[in-house]
């Protein structure tokens, strides 16, 4: 974040759904603006700095998997979806597509502020609590832990999500180590694994396609037991 007010858009074509969320983070301390469809997003977000995107996947004309789609391409601001009740796929499917979290409606307000200030607050912080490195290196590769940025052996930076970033630091400050699915969220996110586990898989692929340059292996084993373990071998810098 750029100043001390965070800045949030939400892209939500129900006005009542839309009044209530501008409503509520507007009273937390939110600079928040509103838009109803992908062509006001874009107008938006050409003239205005935003820190986080709250995105409906239900949207007229382009829709919210192809916004969160394109707006991945083009930057790393956090998104967060909303989904419709028990529609799975699409959440799945916005993971895959990018998004750093998700939140089936009907939502309580003080659920999404809650994600909301648990992914800001993951990004303005930087360092893991009591630790002093700020760069840990494996197999060539350097993330930067103030800087929130991945680089691949020839010094190249590997776009990385929030989500993304925040997964890859705790398999590195646990290299070695065997971490279930709610461990990771846990970790991550902030709260228990409950029916959110699909979600750890995944941002396991996603990362594990940006890591992996070799066909067959991986630095992320999957355990047979329902977790995963990061194989090489991580120093502090």
């Amino acid at each position: 974040m750029t100043s001390s007010t965070p800045s949030v858009l939400i892209v939500e074509d129900d006005q009542q759904t839309r009044d209530l969320i501008a409503r509520y983070l507007g009273e937390h301390a939110f600079s928040v603006g509103t838009v109803t469809n992908g062509r006001e997003m874009d107008r938006y977000l050409s003239q205005n700095r935003v820190d986080l995107i709250v995105l409906d996947l239900m949207l007229p004309g382009e829709d919210g998997l192809s916004l969160c789609r394109r707006l991945r391409m083009e930057s790393s601001t956090p998104i967060v979806i909303l989904t419709a009740k028990g529609e799975d796929l699409d959440r799945i499917l916005g993971l895959e597509m990018g998004a750093d979290d998700y939140l089936p409606k009907p939502f309580n307000p003080r659920e999404l502020l809650a994600r909301i200030n648990a992914i800001l607050r993951r990004q303005s912080s930087g360092l893991a609590a009591g630790r002093t490195a700020t760069r840990l290196k494996f197999l060539g590769w350097t993330i930067d832990l103030r800087l929130r940025e991945l680089r691949d052996p020839e010094g190249a930076q590997v776009p990385l999500t929030s989500a993304e970033f925040d997964l890859l630091q705790a398999f590195c400050e646990r290299a070695g180590r065997i971490l279930n699915r709610d461990s990771l969220l846990n970790m991550t996110r902030g709260r228990p694994g409950g029916g959110f586990g699909r979600s750890i898989d995944v941002l396991v692929s996603r990362l594990r396609r940006k890591l992996d340059r070799t066909e067959g292996t991986s630095m992320i084993r999957t355990v047979r037991t329902g977790g995963y373990i990061f194989t090489p071998v991580v120093e502090e810098t």
